[in-house]
């Protein structure tokens, strides 16, 4: 039976795979184009979010809201026109989700991944 650090090392293992995985086009020095930029602060902030969440639990709601804000203006201001509204209708989404979590709106199936 896993205990709770072997849970917290592949937590670990996954956000530097996914750190790894957005700062991969610079270092293969692949061209630099805004879709790579904006998928590299997405993975990038996804991973440190993680990280975050991982150690401390309480701060769920926080940064899931200011993921939703760096999904959204990433999204919106660095990708094409049909793409950037996609990113800007998701964020815009876990947004809402954070800022219900807050309030304590959400279903109790949901709200229990924000209160532990």
């Amino acid at each position: 039976m896993a205990n709770i650090k072997t849970y917290k090392l592949v937590g670990v293992l996954l956000s530097l795979l996914l750190f790894l995985w957005g700062i991969l086009p610079f270092l293969r020095h692949q061209p630099i184009t805004a879709e790579v930029i904006a998928s590299a602060i997405i993975l990038i902030m996804i991973s440190f979010a993680y990280l975050i969440i991982m150690f401390n639990p309480s701060w769920t709601k926080a940064v899931f809201f200011f993921e939703g804000i760096i999904i959204a203006v990433s999204g919106y201001m660095l990708l094409a026109f049909p793409y950037n509204l996609e990113l800007l209708g998701v964020g815009l989404i876990v947004i809402i989700i954070a800022v219900l979590a807050y309030l304590g709106k959400l279903p109790p199936k949901l709200l229990k991944w924000f209160y532990r």
